[in-house]
């Protein structure tokens, strides 16, 4: 490995979505990119693998082919609870295809970083960063330590973004604690040979049940294009139940009382269940410091209303790419500086109000009586839940919208910033 290969413009650690999507833009600016990712491709996520209209507007701009037969297309989300079952079409909006998509992320994030590939971006696998380098003199990073080929080496560049997950071990070396105050949440998930696979709708199930409890939550049945389907749930922890509950239990039990031509048991899963973390609601934060800026889960941002993380993974990726290509074009310190401290601010605008909303939102359902009065109230009534979907998913026209886009888009204006 020669010197050269080991300077950039920009270091980029970890080659999920949200690193990729970093790598890509940036490549496509002309800036010499390094995306380092610590494990060799194809490697698991553990995910409910959807990818809403708002993750599919990210994919398109970045010229992702989506008609790849990979991919499996829906019309919706099928919605359980409360004894009603609802069909929701995906909003027809000038700002959002209407469709969805879901691809494993076993395939997405291979897809993803060997697109990063090919715009121009460095992409070295089984690469595992141990830890920032920092200029003595401004206590800034400069670049990142780590295990390649078996070596100890090094990297610099002016900039480094961590792209490294929920775990984010490059934020915790640079003094970035996790925000106790905003939700957290688990998702288990497991995948079934099933002849649902060729649903047109993703499906969720509002009422997860522990024994006597109504917990916060949702489950979810994706259809996958390899003639599976991701079966999953997610909690948050808002409720007190949610330290003592066993989550691969508790999925064995839902997917048990399901219908058996659906086949979700135990002969016809093709792997185990597997669960992890989710960081939402922006728990990790400031989201630019001394050089370093946080995308996707490593800056906590799945949206708190329905786990979802992918579209914010892709859409802070692009966003902080634009910055650091404005800041690395400035002609001193002090304006690279006055560039870089934007990033965090568009992202309080564009997410900080939606997120607030989110947290209040999941702070109530915490209480399994506002949990049971929501699904017996609000799911028998078509015209509040295409709101919901819209409110839920993110999904509006920011001008020119219907009533519901204005009524979403206000109450984000007026919630503070997250």
């Amino acid at each position: 490995m020669t010197d050269s290969t080991r300077q950039a413009d920009v270091i980029v650690v970890g080659a999920g979505p949200a690193g990729s999507s970093t790598a890509y833009w940036l490549a496509q600016a002309g800036l010499r990119v390094l995306l380092l990712e610590k494990a060799t491709f194809p490697r698991d996520k553990i995910c409910g693998d959807g990818l809403t209209p708002r993750a599919v507007r990210a994919l398109i701009s970045m010229g992702v082919d989506i008609n790849d037969p990979g991919f499996s297309r829906n019309k919706g989300l099928r919605i359980y609870g409360g004894g009603v079952k609802i069909e929701l079409p995906w909003p027809e909006l000038a700002s959002f295809p209407d469709f969805g998509l879901v691809r494993t992320r076993m395939d997405l994030d291979q897809l993803l970083a060997e697109h990063a590939g090919k715009a121009g971006a460095e992409l070295l696998q089984g690469c595992n960063v141990t830890g920032p380098i920092l200029d003595e003199r401004t206590d800034r990073i400069i670049g990142v330590t780590a295990k390649y080929q078996g070596e100890e080496v090094e990297f610099h560049a002016p900039l480094v973004v961590a792209a490294d997950g929920n775990s984010t071990r490059l934020s915790l070396a640079m003094g970035l604690r996790r925000r106790e105050d905003r939700p957290m949440g688990v998702a288990v998930r497991r995948y079934y040979q099933s002849p649902r696979h060729t649903d047109e709708y993703m499906e969720a199930w509002l009422e997860l049940w522990d024994g006597q409890r109504l917990l916060p939550g949702y489950g979810w049945v994706f259809p996958v294009a390899d003639g599976t389907c991701n079966v999953g749930l997610g909690l948050l922890n808002t409720s007190k139940s949610f330290q003592n509950v066993d989550y691969r239990g508790m999925l064995k039990l839902w997917t048990a009382n399901m219908p058996e031509e659906w086949q979700f048991d135990d002969e016809h899963a093709t792997g185990q269940a597997r669960g992890a973390a989710l960081p939402m609601g922006f728990n990790r934060q400031p989201h630019y410091t001394r050089g370093m800026l946080l995308v996707g889960d490593a800056g906590g941002m799945i949206n708190p209303f329905n786990g979802e993380g992918i579209d914010y993974a892709l859409e802070s990726g692009r966003l902080a790419a634009d910055i650091m290509v404005q800041a690395l074009s400035r002609r001193t310190p002090a304006q690279r500086e006055r560039t870089l401290y934007e990033y965090p601010r568009i992202l309080k605008d564009e997410h900080g109000g939606y997120f607030t909303l989110a947290r209040v939102f999941v702070q109530a359902i915490g209480d399994p009586r506002v949990m049971k009065f929501l699904t017996t109230h609000g799911l028998p009534h078509p015209t509040l839940m295409r709101f919901t979907l819209k409110l839920l998913a993110n999904l509006t026209d920011p001008k020119g919208g219907d009533a519901m886009d204005r009524l979403i888009n206000a109450m984000q204006k007026v919630a503070p910033a997250a």
